[in-house]
């Protein structure tokens, strides 16, 4: 969800019964939010609702790494239990969060990094399918889901939900919940540029590109202007740094820094010419901008009508 993880929308997907995830750098960065005050203003907003907090924990930077331990701290003292790891290992992160009473879910592709979470003591498993904005897997959602069912952890299905009866389809595979990310572009609370919003409801799945120009790793984004002029394959010389043990965390984090400035640029801008918006394939079932209340509410009515076929 960077950069469009604003305080308003995260702090409304928790008040109207879901969890609101929340990104440090969107948060602080983006958004200029002190991080503890920005927590306070969400737990606020949410009515004092569970929150998460999404840490990427790839070690690309030992300064990175050093303000991501001291944010996954400030997050426990203020009362957040819920936290997505992603991009390395999630042992630190599950071992300071267990001994709060939290809970840990990391984000996987495959099965081997599902291993890599189960032994890093995680407690569930986001699996990031095809259809997923941002980094997306490779597998169909029903594909993924067999992949890791088998490693005893709850699995919860990340990409191609927006409509209610994708929702009911993923638990009906055996997940146990949803995260969704584009879905909640499209809405009143979030404040990515309208521009930006208007392209997720007029697109459709064949919109929806991998660019390995973002982050040195595919990205699923908007087949933009700027997009199709930038190319979707890494360059020669990006391509060799990443191959290396050593050079590719250096060529990733200058991807990071490059990535982080230009969509914090997006957010703000709105110019499909300039601009990297991210999106998943779940575009093909968004219509309208609505609000958070009226997104939940679709949900909900789905797993009652879905709890009462069930129970006949």
């Amino acid at each position: 969800m960077y950069p469009c993880s604003n305080p308003e929308l995260v702090a409304a997907v928790s008040r109207h019964g879901g969890i609101g995830v929340f990104q440090p750098i969107s948060l602080t960065f983006v958004h200029g939010h002190d991080f503890r005050e920005g927590i306070r203003l969400m737990r606020r907003l949410s009515g004092e609702r569970p929150l998460g907090m999404n840490a990427l924990i790839e070690q690309s930077a030992r300064s990175y790494h050093e303000r991501m331990v001291r944010w996954v701290n400030i997050a426990l003292e203020e009362g957040v239990r819920f936290f997505v790891t992603s991009l390395g290992n999630p042992r630190w992160v599950a071992d300071v969060v267990h001994q709060a009473g939290g809970v840990v879910y990391h984000d996987v592709t495959e099965r081997r990094w599902g291993q890599k979470g189960l032994d890093g003591g995680v407690d569930g498993l986001i699996a990031v399918n095809r259809r997923a904005g941002g980094h997306a897997g490779s597998r169909s959602m029903e594909a993924l889901f067999d992949e890791l069912a088998p490693l005893g952890l709850p699995v919860v299905c990340a990409g191609g939900i927006a409509r209610p009866d994708e929702l009911v389809a993923a638990l009906n595979v055996g997940y146990v919940g949803a995260q969704l990310g584009t879905r909640f572009i499209a809405t009143t609370e979030c404040t990515a540029h309208d521009a930006y919003k208007q392209a997720i409801v007029g697109a459709t799945e064949t919109d929806i590109v991998h660019t390995e120009r973002l982050t040195g790793v595919p990205v699923a984004v908007i087949n933009t202007p700027y997009i199709q002029r930038l190319g979707l394959r890494a360059g020669p010389f990006a391509r060799l740094m990443l191959r290396g043990r050593r050079t590719k965390r250096w060529m990733r984090s200058l991807y990071a820094l490059k990535s982080v400035l230009a969509l914090r640029q997006s957010n703000r801008r709105g110019d499909s010419n300039r601009d990297y918006w991210q999106a998943g394939r779940s575009v093909a079932g968004i219509d309208a901008v609505t609000p958070v209340a009226d997104v939940m509410e679709g949900y909900r009515h789905a797993l009652h009508q879905a709890a009462l076929i069930h129970s006949r």
